[in-house]
């Protein structure tokens, strides 16, 4: 009896609370089909509508990750007037495993008033204020899948379209033979491995794919497009390329082809390949050599001579030059230059200049050194 009641109460609880959130919202959630086979498109929407308006509500949703299944956004509407909220997500989901799967999510309803929100926009970048909500975790029933698997060795999932390009047929050995392939459609993106066939009769070079995606209400729509690089020394023939593709919109399996392909290499005519300019030019004599250098020699002993002249000529001018001269110019005092003075044939050429510094020393007159040098220097010459 008393586990009846308490059961009774639970269930009660439960009502009571899935009652309030209904009152102050209500949510939808379709898918556009449940039975589908591996990696075709579902599209799932969610709608959230405010259906109290004396609250200010705001939502957290999101479709929870798994490793069951793929999901892209597609579009998302939302009108956040306060009192009014309205919000319409549109999904695209693409099952990775077969059997039952569920797609689940997480919705967070938040509820405030006008005076926090108020709050909140008072603050600044320097002054960061939060929002202060009530959370409450809305559980939401997932949306079930069942998968079905594919026809054996499928490589595209979807409505595929092919297109190819060559540059040449005939090429020249070595040259490159550029291939683009490019394909485009609505469904799971078709991104393959390996298109062309290995092979040792060429060469392959290739990029990574460049994949360009549109998203649409009706879906995603993939444009994917190869580019590659054949070399080769002789003529080869590529095979037939097939990619089996399922279309799940018409649950029929088909194929996209690129035709047999044979190229046809042009050898390299040998002569191009000699130049006709000797590089570097045959040997033969050349003695322009020899004359730059005599010349650049005569030059260097000219200099050199004439250097040696000028210092000759300066060391024989200054051999013959007067012994007293030096020792005149040497002289830093007065006393000094009348010394040198008394001591040349004693003093008899300065005879006069010596009383005078006589006179100087003995502070009877006035004179410079620099005079007196230079009256002593002149009676010499």
């Amino acid at each position: 009896m008393k586990t009846t009641l308490g059961r009774s109460i639970v269930l009660l609880m439960g009502a009571l609370l899935l009652y309030l959130q209904a009152e102050d919202f209500s949510y939808a959630i379709t898918a556009n089909k449940h039975n589908v086979y591996l990696k075709e498109p579902v599209r799932i929407s969610i709608d959230l509508n405010q259906t109290n308006p004396d609250t200010i509500l705001l939502f957290r949703f999101q479709v929870n990750p798994s490793k069951a299944y793929d999901v892209v956004q597609l579009q998302a509407k939302h009108d956040d007037t306060f009192h009014h909220l309205k919000h319409h997500n549109l999904y695209e989901v693409f099952p990775l495993r077969t059997g039952d799967i569920n797609v689940t999510f997480t919705l967070v309803k938040r509820v405030t008033d006008i005076d926090k929100v108020r709050y909140f926009s008072s603050g600044d970048r320097d002054d960061f204020k939060k929002l202060e909500t009530t959370d409450t975790l809305v559980t939401l029933p997932p949306v079930q899948l069942h998968v079905n698997p594919l026809p054996k060795n499928v490589q595209l999932v979807g409505d595929f379209t092919l297109q190819y390009s060559i540059n040449t047929h005939t090429p020249q050995a070595f040259s490159p033979v550029s291939w683009k392939v490019t394909l485009k459609g609505k469904g799971y993106p078709p991104l393959i491995q390996t298109l062309l066939p290995k092979s040792s009769r060429y060469k392959s070079f290739t990029e990574k794919p460049y994949i360009q995606t549109i998203s649409t209400p009706q879906g995603l729509i993939h444009t994917v497009t190869y580019l590659y690089a054949l070399s080769a020394q002789k003529s080869y023939t590529l095979p037939e390329i097939t990619l089996k593709a399922f279309s799940p919109s018409t649950h029929k399996a088909y194929s996209l082809h690129i035709p047999k392909q044979h190229f046809d290499v042009q050898p390299i005519d040998k002569t191009t390949l000699i130049d006709k300019d000797n590089m570097p030019p045959p040997h033969h004599n050349d003695w322009s050599w020899l004359a730059s250098s005599l010349k650049y020699l005569f030059i260097f002993f000219a200099g050199y001579f004439t250097a040696y002249t000028l210092r000759w000529k300066r060391k024989k001018r200054h051999t013959h030059t007067h012994p007293v001269i030096e020792k005149i110019k040497e002289a830093k005092t007065e006393k000094m230059l009348l010394q040198v003075l008394i001591s040349y044939d004693e003093g008899k050429p300065f005879k006069e200049l010596i009383k005078k510094l006589e006179d100087v020393l003995y502070g009877e007159t006035k004179t410079t050194l620099k005079t007196l040098k230079k009256e002593a220097l002149e009676k010499i010459k």
